[in-house]
């Protein structure tokens, strides 16, 4: 009867009973089949080094209607998030806009479209990520000389200066704020020592932005990228750039305009930037009065990169940087309040990003697959040198507050000691209490 039939083939379009898509329903899937239903990740407090919580009103904003890519809500939204980012990157500049993709993506724009092939660049490195800037720089086909600090510590200005003078580069790329050593690099005085030999400055500020002060024209920055998964609130995804007058002009000497939307009159250069989807003279063109068609904006991406920035500027960059503070000086007093090390140069160290020195005789992933399975938290591994020797704890973006900080310490004491680690019961969420305490507001 048909009615039977009907009700079979409910039974079967559910995935809790499909048997291509067998799920168990206490919150565990099955390895063997694949399953088909509904995403639903497993409520979580992401308390490592990146990405953390989105912001709910983040993710509300991204759930937005979509419209097309030329109509004149949409260019306005375009030039409203412009604006708000502006007021994110404290600069002036004109330029500064959303690179669609990850902040890797940013990095690879900035670099790829301001280094030509046998540009000689100087790269600062002091952990992971400064390896990475050498390795993009390097595939463009620049000459790329590397100075190196040991991990967790930075540079002293003097280094920098006497291998900027001795290199004589084109351009210096530098991570600000490193998640792999949690320490960021003073940037006080480079911009203006590179200004005044010609020499144009890069930063990747993924990890920092929003967490740490960052005042792009004071600094003297000409190139500057971030991602939103850290401090600024957001989901991965999306990557505001910044660039200043003579980072624009050394991009656009590269300007050529591809054949399919190219005009009489239109520049056909010999040097042109070596990637279509990342050449910023033609995204500079799509973001600007022009509109020229480059790529199809990623909409929702951009409503989130909207929202993320609209957050910050109504709560204030200053204070924003300042409860990531607060949360990051509550987490390290917490850390040794329960008898640990905190790794690296604490004069230098990132608001958003504890290292904790691992206690012998504890298994790394062992305490951390704990907290993960017992209280839903997750914290960082390290990477390279660092690896079994640091955990990472973000306190960032939406998760730089006190609950967070204090649940996290409390799960963190929990599983050491069932780890067989001796240390003071709530000697972690006492001294965060206490530094709360003595903060002013």
């Amino acid at each position: 009867p048909f009615r039977v039939q009907l009700a079979q083939s409910r039974w079967l379009a559910s995935p809790r009973n499909h048997p291509e898509t067998r799920q168990n329903y206490d919150g565990r899937v099955s390895t063997d089949t694949p399953t088909m239903g509904q995403i639903n990740p497993p409520p979580r407090l992401l308390m490592g080094p990146g990405p953390v919580d989105a912001d709910p009103r983040v993710l509300r904003a991204q759930s937005a209607a979509l419209v097309g890519q030329f109509d004149p809500w949409m260019t306005q939204t375009m030039t409203q998030t412009q604006s708000l980012w502006r007021d994110v990157f404290v600069t002036d500049n004109e330029q500064t806009l959303i690179i669609d993709g990850t902040a890797r993506a940013g990095i690879e724009a900035a670099l790829v479209s301001l280094v030509e092939p046998g540009d000689r660049v100087l790269v600062p490195v002091f952990g992971r990520f400064g390896h990475l800037l050498r390795e993009i720089a390097e595939r463009v086909g620049a000459e790329v000389h590397v100075i190196e600090a040991p991990w967790g510590t930075v540079f002293p200005e003097s280094v920098l200066r006497d291998a900027i003078d001795r290199v004589k580069p084109s351009l210096v790329a530098l991570v600000h704020g490193d998640t792999s050593t949690t320490v960021a690099q003073p940037l006080d005085g480079l911009g203006a020592y590179c200004a005044d030999r010609g020499i144009l400055l890069y930063v990747d500020a993924t990890a920092s932005l929003g967490g740490n002060t960052l005042h792009v024209d004071e600094l003297g920055i000409d190139a500057i990228t971030t991602g939103l998964q850290k401090c600024l609130g957001g989901p991965s995804g999306s990557a505001p750039a910044s660039f200043s007058p003579r980072a624009v002009e050394a991009i656009m000497a590269r300007r050529s305009v591809e054949a399919g939307i190219r005009v009489d009159g239109d520049e056909v250069a010999e040097n042109r930037i070596q990637s279509n989807y990342f050449d910023l003279a033609m995204i500079f063109d799509y973001w600007g009065p022009k509109r020229l068609n480059h790529h199809t904006e990623a909409t929702s991406a951009l409503y989130g990169a909207r929202e993320c920035a609209r957050i910050i500027v109504e709560d204030g960059i200053d204070a924003t940087v300042a409860r990531h503070e607060l949360a990051g000086r509550a987490m390290v007093a917490g850390i040794q309040g329960l008898g640990l090390g905190v790794y690296g140069d604490l004069a230098n160290r990132m608001n958003n990003v504890t290292g904790v020195v691992i206690p012998d005789g504890v298994s790394p992933d062992g305490v951390r697959g704990e907290m993960l399975e017992h209280f839903g938290i997750e914290i960082g591994t390290s990477f390279g040198p660092l690896n079994g020797k640091v955990w990472r704890i973000g306190t960032m973006g939406l998760n730089a507050r006190k609950d967070a900080v204090l649940t996290t310490l409390a799960a963190l004491e929990t599983c050491l000691r069932r780890a067989g680690a001796a240390v003071p019961v709530g000697g972690g969420v006492d001294a965060a209490l206490d530094t709360y305490a003595g903060s002013p507001g």
